[in-house]
């Protein structure tokens, strides 16, 4: 199955990711710093960013470039940290997708609203789902943590939104848009691969779902 292979490869990426950091973050990572602390500096440099833009209205590139740059590197690392040291938590799962949220939103507002009003809304769209199932799990009381098609969504936007940055305020290639359509769809599959270990679990109530699901899951179990 293309999607699971798919998965599996992506898995293993993120996988060797982590063990490059570890290299470093294991040994030599200050203790006292946790993961959540760089987690707060990514929430910081998002408030940061849209009080900059909108309400400030400076767009000097260097500074805009630099700050959203340091957003995606604290994206980077906390992950890895968390896991390296052993300090993964669910609150810390939380305030990482939504520090997620708050770093992109600035960016992709300022850059796309005019030219790209329906990616723009549709990207909000996707993530406002993405935060209701998060929402709907903590009320079941289930672990939260980034599946790997969140996390590949993630890196998607943060790439094309530092290129856009790059060329900003010239307009971005037709490439990079595309590449932000292409995200909608892994931020799809984050949501169905919530859906499906929601029905393992047995919070999907509705019959004809349900009977979907476990065709769907029967079938590829055999592939």
């Amino acid at each position: 199955m293309i999607i699971n292979d798919l998965k599996n490869f992506l898995e293993k990426l993120d996988h060797y990711r982590d063990e490059f950091l570890f290299l470093f973050i294991k040994p030599y990572w200050p203790r006292k710093i946790i993961p959540n602390h760089i987690t707060y500096v990514r929430i910081f440099v998002g408030l940061l960013l849209f009080v900059l833009l909108f309400f400030f209205k400076i767009e000097d590139k260097i500074l805009i470039f630099s700050l959203f740059t340091l957003g995606v590197v604290t994206d980077l690392l906390d992950g890895s940290v968390a896991r390296g040291l052993n300090k993964v938590t669910e609150f810390g799962a939380m305030l990482d997708s939504t520090a997620d949220r708050i770093l992109i939103f600035p960016i992709a507002f300022y850059s796309l609203y005019t030219p790209h009003k329906w990616l723009l809304l549709t990207l909000f769209l996707m993530e406002i789902l993405n935060a209701v199932a998060s929402m709907f799990y903590k009320s079941k009381e289930i672990y939260l943590e980034s599946n790997i098609f969140g996390k590949t969504k993630m890196v998607m936007l943060c790439i094309v939104f530092i290129a856009i940055l790059i060329v900003w305020p010239n307009a971005p290639s037709v490439f990079f848009i595309d590449m932000l359509w292409i995200s909608i769809i892994f931020s799809f599959l984050s949501i169905f691969y919530r859906i499906l270990e929601l029905n393992n679990k047995g919070y999907i109530k509705n019959k004809i779902l349900v009977k979907e699901l476990n065709k769907y899951e029967k079938k590829h179990e055999n592939i």
